[in-house]
């Protein structure tokens, strides 16, 4: 584990693990089992959105607030961006008509797989959350109606911030291609949720473009062998 540095520049090593995913609209459950990858200790930052991308897209104004309002293709974007920018290899291919696929050789940063969200959300629990609501999230309940700045609820138990409220966060997945097409899988709940939507297992969808001010996302990266 990476503890060094500011929280929101830090990439947490997760363990290898097995995680049970359940939907609740098809009452479905599958297992995955995952290798050890890395994902970001918070959301990914106004600040580090700006300062890669030169863009600002939010609707609240803060540099340590998360990037909101952007899309699962400007998240993907962003990735790629980052990924030039430090010297890894891109991890995403977007053809002319708007498809994205995942490039197995690239090394550089990603969007994390459902699965190994779940998976680090729940630190080796198998509890709906990592701890108390209020001590570990900004929901409806406690957020003032507004987004807040990334770390300032309690991390989990592998020290990731943000897994449950603030915002949203885009994950790679589809998630049902026969039902919704390209829509792609949101996680974790966002700071105008109820706190039944804060929980490690819901699921939520949206549409690859769209952008709305409690969707966010973090990064992840693969550990080589």
């Amino acid at each position: 584990m990476d503890v060094s540095g500011a929280v929101e520049d830090r990439m947490i090593t997760v363990p290898a693990g097995r995680v049970t995913l359940s939907d609740r609209r098809t009452r479905r459950s599958w297992g995955v089992d995952l290798a050890a990858y890395q994902l970001a200790a918070c959301p990914v930052t106004q600040e580090r959105y700006a300062r890669v991308t030169g863009a600002r897209p939010s609707t609240a104004r803060g540099d340590r607030l998360p990037v909101e309002g952007v899309s699962w293709l400007d998240a993907v974007r962003y990735c790629n961006a980052l990924s030039a920018q430090e010297g890894w290899v891109p991890v995403y291919r977007e053809s002319d008509g708007g498809g994205v696929t995942w490039d197995a050789a690239g090394d550089g940063y990603r969007l994390p797989s459902e699965a190994e969200w779940e998976h680090a959300c729940r630190a080796g629990t198998s509890e709906a959350r990592y701890g108390p609501l209020d001590e570990i999230a900004w929901h409806r309940g406690n957020s003032g109606e507004r987004v807040h700045e990334v770390g300032g609820r309690r991390p989990n138990a592998w020290g990731l911030h943000d897994m449950l409220g603030n915002v949203w966060e885009w994950c790679w997945d589809v998630y049902d291609a026969e039902v919704y097409g390209s829509y792609r899988v949101l996680r974790g709940g966002g700071w105008f949720d109820e706190p039944w939507s804060c929980r490690a297992s819901v699921r939520r969808r949206s549409h690859p473009t769209f952008r709305i001010d409690d969707v966010g996302f973090r990064v992840a990266r693969s550990v080589s062998a």
